[in-house]
């Protein structure tokens, strides 16, 4: 379904820069949207119930015990990625922190896979041996899943770097949070990238909390955009609950950063519906809070009012995806459950010495 999103993405979409949610109209628009044509939203419809779904059926198996350790749920941040992946070109890297299963679907990794790993499987696309924060795919040019906060950030630019070595013309997409975004070494990432001009887009996924903190509370600048202004990187702010907003900036920064301009900030102004991890039951913020922004600002519903009110969709089509969808991560769920777990010699194998 990525796939089929990136390839849609290539219709032009015109210029977005919204520094917060908005929200929408009946039709599902947002001021100063772009427009996309039926396959886009179609595609990104796709796509971003996919990782809804998925991540749905995770917290389900979560308190279920078939998923043990740290689970971070994407649910309410799905625009974001799948935006930024209809931007892309084959051949561009992703890197992200620990809330990634929502980025290792955008990037096409097989549903079964992702959820084998979750549960600790043989089939898991890290052999059951990574969990749900360290999945990586060379196939699918995905770099983990990273567990130390901001760590993925200075391999971010190191893998930026290779592609400025080798002139191969690729981007690598850098996420983190608003939390990450006050570690040291995200300005040293920054200094070398501006310095030599790397190909890198660092995308901010700013949902406001953090780990549990408002930004508000935690950072003294809080425009995350301006973050690079030292050194010289521009960047914006996106509203990165409307998919349209997300895949139009993705466009330009990605664009910015493969014809030598050098890195780019986006500041994705998002939300997510859960706390920070299962563990966390999300006391410092209030439940009226969080209905309010599901009810205005949800990047799935925005784009169902369009395909409903815009394109003339019939419920029961939409009915039938989201029937596909759940098949697909039912699947999942059903293969990681009876999957066999890994041999003890698997200890062993793929170790550095």
């Amino acid at each position: 379904m990525a796939v089929a999103a990136r390839k849609a993405g290539r219709a032009g979409a015109g210029a977005a820069n919204k520094t917060t949610p908005s929200k929408g109209s009946k039709s599902g628009a947002t001021p100063n949207s772009p427009q996309f044509e039926k396959s886009q939203d179609l595609s990104a419809y796709n796509d971003m119930l996919l990782i809804r779904r998925f991540e749905e059926k995770s917290g389900q198996m979560y308190g279920m015990g078939l998923i043990g350790g740290f689970c971070h749920l994407y649910i309410g941040q799905e625009a974001v990625v799948v935006g930024m992946q209809m931007a892309t070109t084959d051949g561009d890297q992703v890197i992200t922190g620990y809330r990634d299963h929502g980025h290792m679907l955008a990037c096409g990794m097989d549903a079964k896979g992702v959820m084998a790993e979750l549960t600790g499987r043989r089939g898991g696309l890290s052999k059951g041996k990574g969990g749900s924060m360290h999945m990586f795919s060379k196939e699918k040019h995905f770099y983990g899943g990273h567990g130390i906060v901001g760590a993925q950030v200075s391999l971010g630019t190191g893998i930026a770097f290779a592609n400025h070595y080798r002139e191969n013309g690729n981007v690598c997409l850098t996420y983190f949070g608003d939390g990450a975004a006050n570690q040291g070494q995200v300005y040293e990432s920054f200094n070398m990238a501006a310095l030599w001009k790397l190909p890198v887009v660092y995308v901010i996924e700013n949902n406001r909390y953090a780990m549990g903190t408002a930004v508000t509370r935690a950072s003294a600048q809080t425009d995350f955009s301006k973050r690079g202004l030292s050194f010289g990187i521009p960047g914006e702010q996106v509203d990165g609950m409307d998919v349209r907003a997300v895949y139009a900036a993705g466009q330009r920064a990605i664009e910015h950063a493969r014809t030598g301009k050098g890195p780019y900030i986006l500041e994705m102004q998002t939300y997510r519906y859960r706390g920070h991890s299962m563990s966390d039951p999300a006391k410092y913020r209030t439940k009226d809070e969080v209905t309010r922004m599901r009810e205005e600002y949800d990047p799935i519903e925005q784009v169902r009012r369009r395909l409903l009110e815009s394109w003339k969709l019939s419920e029961d089509e939409l009915k039938a995806i989201d029937s596909k969808v759940r098949e697909i991560v039912n699947e999942a769920a059903e293969f990681a459950t009876h999957d066999p777990e890994p041999d003890p010699s698997e200890l062993y194998t793929d170790i550095l010495l």
